[in-house]
Parts: structure tokens; C-alpha cells; sequence
């Protein structure tokens, strides 16, 4: 009976030590939509501004995009798989954040071509651009 006692104290240890699991990449899809609004209302400016000015962006640029997080972070899915996403320059701490297009976007021009964009403010030219860029991506 010892024996079964020091095995279960040595277990829960070892799950205390454990640290919490990091979210992966098809975590929060049941309503993905709240999650993104709820992880973007949680940043702070101006991050908050620009995560709420690209959903607005993506959703009226490609309705057939599903939001969802991803790996904590905002981002958009076409038949399950991420085509673009947004990270907060808070959260990794970087002098801007970024947002980003996964090898699932319809990007593809030669040999190189851009995938992720460094993001300070949105005028109207570059939430054109961003526009653009979704439409393409899931076409």
C-alpha cells in the first residue's frame, strides 16, 4: 500500500512540474470566432487596433474565411487548414507586428515571393493592399 502511495505522490509532482500546455494549431475551433475577438479585445493598443481593423478586413475580403486561433494568435482557415494570421508585437514582444500567410495561401508567383508583413498602422492603401492579398490567398 506504501508502495501505491509513494507512486501516486510521485506522479502528481511530476504533473505539478509540468508546464502548462502552449495551444496548438487546432486549438479553439469550436467557436473561433468569439476566441479571436476575445484574444484581440485582450491585447493591448495598438495592437488591439490593428487585429480589429484586419478581421474587419478578412471577413469582408473573403467571407469563406473561418477564424480561429492559432497558437494563441488571430488567424483565418480555409477547409480547416490556416491560410493567414495576425501576431501581436506585444506578445513577442517586437517592434511591430506581423501578419502573416501560411504555405496554404494561393501566393505563389516564381521563385520567391513574400509571405509575412510587418504592420506599424493601416492607411487606407495598405488595408487595400491587405485586401488584395486575402482575396488572392484564398482564390
Amino acid at each position: 500500500m506504501a508502495e501505491g502511495v509513494r507512486i501516486a505522490k510521485s506522479t502528481t509532482k511530476k504533473a505539478a512540474k509540468k508546464p502548462a500546455a502552449r495551444p496548438g494549431p487546432r486549438a479553439d475551433r469550436s467557436d473561433g470566432e468569439s476566441a479571436v475577438l476575445a484574444t484581440i479585445a485582450a491585447m493591448p493598443e495598438p495592437d488591439r487596433a490593428l487585429g480589429e481593423r484586419l478581421h474587419a478586413i478578412i471577413k469582408a475580403s473573403a467571407p469563406a474565411l473561418s477564424p480561429r486561433l492559432w497558437y494563441g494568435m488571430p488567424a483565418y482557415a480555409k477547409d480547416g487548414k490556416v491560410v493567414c494570421f495576425f501576431q501581436s508585437a506585444q506578445k513577442f514582444k517586437t517592434r511591430y507586428a506581423t501578419f502573416g500567410f501560411s504555405d496554404a495561401a494561393n501566393l505563389d508567383k516564381g521563385a520567391m515571393w513574400p509571405t509575412a508583413f510587418a504592420l506599424t498602422k493601416l492607411t487606407a492603401a495598405e488595408e487595400a493592399k491587405i485586401a488584395a492579398l486575402v482575396k488572392k490567398a484564398v482564390s
